[in-house]
């Protein structure tokens, strides 16, 4: 087997969980392990959240748009809206009026939902966010839109 040069790091790192890539990871899995437990107790999953958060913005959204804005595939929005609208929290027309996307809107019940599970994920944001510097917060949430576009999002 022959000699190959390292690679080396793009920034200076003792160990892996010094990467960027890292940090984000375990900051990614430590907020949805929150918000699963939080979300249990109001019946919803993070992407059912996702969906009513979405639709109390926009009503009318499509699955397509839903599912680029939960980042999961349109399959599993279909399934994420099956759930909804089996609780009664959504309602969406058997066919489209026009072309073929079906508009998806919340019910009274989705949107008190939304509410009631909203406190909860607002307080987990609120404990992730606690120990940053207010003057930081902005450059923080700019530095993370352009790691995304620089990635292609």
């Amino acid at each position: 087997m022959e000699d190959r040069m390292p690679v080396p790091p793009p920034h200076p790192a003792q160990d892996v969980t010094e990467h960027v890539g890292y940090r984000l990871k375990r900051t990614s899995a430590a907020l949805r392990s929150a918000m699963d437990r939080a979300l249990r107790d109001h019946g919803l999953t993070v992407p059912q959240y996702s969906c009513l958060e979405l639709l109390d913005e926009q009503p009318g959204l499509s699955n397509a748009d839903l599912a680029r804005g939960t980042f999961v595939t349109r399959q599993s929005a279909n399934v994420v809206l099956r759930g909804l609208r089996e609780a009664g929290l959504i309602t969406r027309p058997a066919s489209a009026e026009h072309g073929r996307a079906l508009p998806v809107h919340l019910t009274p019940a989705g949107r008190e939902r939304l509410h009631a599970a909203r406190g909860a994920v607002y307080a987990i944001e609120q404990r992730m966010i606690g120990e940053v510097a207010p003057d930081r917060l902005a450059a923080l949430l700019a530095d993370l839109d352009t790691m995304a576009e620089a990635l292609g999002d």
